[in-house]
Formats: C-alpha cells, structure tokens, sequence
C-alpha cells in the first residue's frame, strides 16, 4: 500500500501522523513499527547496531504536537516547519543534519504546483522525514524497503532518498524532452502557434525545478566538510555521489531549459511570418477593392455632372474601367509579390 492509497483515513496515518515507520537491525529485514513503540525505543538506551526510519504526515493534526513530546527533536526543525521555507539546503544542526527537500508530488502532471517540501533530521539512531503532502521520492524509497532493502545507517538511507529522487527528477527530464521534440516536430510543420502555452508551461516548470534544487549540491559539499562525527567516512562518500547525481540532473534540467528558450524564439519567429503573410494578403485585398469603392463612392453621390449619367453603355463602360485599373493594380502587386520571393 503506498502513501496516497492509505490517505483515504486518518489523512493516512495512525492517530500520531505516522505514515510508515522502520527499525533496520544488522542483518535483518526492516520491521514495520508503530508510533508508540519508535518513541519508546528512541527514548530507551540500545545498543543493538539499529536505528528508525519515521515519515510522517505534517497535515495530521497531533503530529507536531507527537514530535515535539516524543522525539526531543531541535527546536530549528520546527522553525523550519513553520517558516515553510522551500529553498532546498542539507545542513548540520550540532549533532544532527536537517535537510529541506524539494520533491515531486505524487500525482505529478508538468504543472509548477505539483512540486512540494519534504524536511528531513538524521541523527544517530534516526531517521526523520516529514511532508504536508505524497511525494514521489519517499513512496518509491518505502517500497524499496518492503522489497527488502536493508541501508546500514540513517546517512545511507538519506542518500538513497536523494538518489531515488535523482532518478524521478531524471524521468521528468526524460518525459519533458520527449515532449519537447514532438513540438518541435510540430512548429517546423508550421503549427508553432498551437504549443506557445505549452512550451511556455514547461520553461516555467524547469525554472523552478532549478531554482528550488541549485542549492542542493553546494549546501550538501558545505556540510560534508564537517560532518557529526558519528557519520562513517563511508556514508560521507555516498553523499558526495548523491552531490554529485544532482549536479548531473541540474546540467541536464539547465540545457533543457536553453533548448525551450530557443524552441520558443523560433515559434515566435514562425508565428510572426504568419502574422506578416496574413497582413500583407489583407493589404492586397484592400488594394485590390480601392478602385471599385473609390469609383461606387464617386458615382454614388447623386448630384449633378456625373459622367454618362445619360449614356446608353455607361454602367458597362464604368465597369470595364474599374476592371483595368483592378487588373493593373493586380498585376503591380504580383511583381511585388514575385521581388520578395
């Protein structure tokens, strides 16, 4: 069961806003554990080699309150809760790391509302992940651990969430380059002005997915220049490659960005040659229809003097002569027309 199918009760979790929660011994499969029975052993002395992994449900109303009575957790991760801040950061909180996480909502479609915050506390022994919201990320790192996936410390289970997260990140990249071709295809068949909106959509969709990840890398580098020395020089290693995959997902989200800029320039250079092609046919048209108003005008003023008023053929000789000048304005425009080709 993932974390939007249990929604439907208890805005999916128990009565604590827990979600799901972990205990990983060496050696052994990750059991499933209640909110009750984390807090207990995390308030207890073991020394068994364990340590909990709790997501919880922010949008839960006793789930604050559960934390801040339970857990002992620093009073900076619950500024940040109430700050709502969204720049993404990993930074060291004396004996323990917090980490502000932009992730991607689980019912993702390209728009820009469907990415969210996910904050995040290791410190030896603990794991804490906490979101208003399902996200992609934590629910495909939950169902790696149902399969049996057993990270030997709170640090490697971070990195592997910051690597799943990578590889969402990627598909997205992956899924929007594969739009973006099709509309390329479609502006260089002459259809730029059905996919303005779109393209637009999607460079604003990559502007925010930089701006909200750029400071992942650098942030996590700062802090693994002086890690809690509970951290093993292994698990420092393996942030460091997660540094590293993001730095790869950023290159990629930037190019896709630049290819969008000039996709757009070039759909608004095509979009403006129509524009200029319909004008100049309408301006045709209206050269084309000025000898018979301006002559009907003329005609049409009922006063005295008007030229074969009396005359037998003069509807026919006036519309003879509406015909030439028409066909020589017509055929001054086609070599125009023909000078510009």
């Amino acid at each position: 069961m993932n974390d939007v199918s249990r929604a439907g009760g208890s805005y999916g979790a128990d009565e604590n806003g827990l979600i799901c929660g972990y205990l990983f011994l060496p050696g052994q499969a990750a059991q499933e554990m209640a909110s009750e029975a984390a807090a207990a052993r995390l308030r207890g002395a073991t020394a068994d080699g364990g340590y909990v992994w709790l997501h919880i449900n922010l949008s839960h109303a006793r789930a604050e309150p559960w934390l801040r009575r339970e857990l002992g957790l620093p009073e900076e991760f619950f500024e940040a809760l109430a700050a709502g801040s969204r720049s993404s950061r990993i930074e060291r909180e004396g004996d323990a790391l917090f980490a502000v996480i932009n992730d991607i909502s689980f019912d993702f479609s390209f728009d820009i509302d469907d990415l969210a915050t996910l904050w995040i506390l290791v410190r030896q022994g603990l794991l804490l992940s906490s979101r208003r919201q399902p996200l992609r990320s934590v629910d495909r790192l939950r169902a790696e651990v149902k399969r049996g996936e057993q990270p030997a410390s709170p640090v490697a289970l971070l990195d592997q969430l910051l690597r799943d997260q990578a590889e969402e990140l990627l598909k997205i990249v992956r899924r929007a380059t594969e739009r973006i071709d099709d509309i390329e295809d479609a502006v260089l068949a002459g259809q730029a002005l059905r996919h303005g909106g779109e393209l637009s959509q999607l460079r604003r969709l990559m502007v925010r997915l930089q701006r909200w990840l750029a400071p992942e890398p650098s942030a996590l580098m700062r802090m693994l220049a002086n890690p809690p020395a509970w951290v093993p020089p292994a698990d420092t290693e393996r942030l460091r490659q997660a540094s590293e995959d993001f730095s790869v997902v950023l290159r990629d989200i930037a190019s896709l960005q630049e290819r969008i800029k000039l996709l757009q320039e070039e759909a608004g250079t095509r979009v403006a040659e129509e524009n200029n092609r319909s004008l100049f046919t309408l301006t045709m048209v209206t050269v084309l229809a000025l000898p018979i108003n301006l002559i009907a005008g003329l005609m049409g003023m009922n006063v005295g003097g008007i030229p074969m008023a009396e005359h037998a053929h003069g509807f026919w000789l006036v519309l003879l002569l509406i015909a030439l000048i028409t066909a020589l304005l017509g055929w001054l425009v086609w070599r125009s027309v023909r000078r510009r080709d």
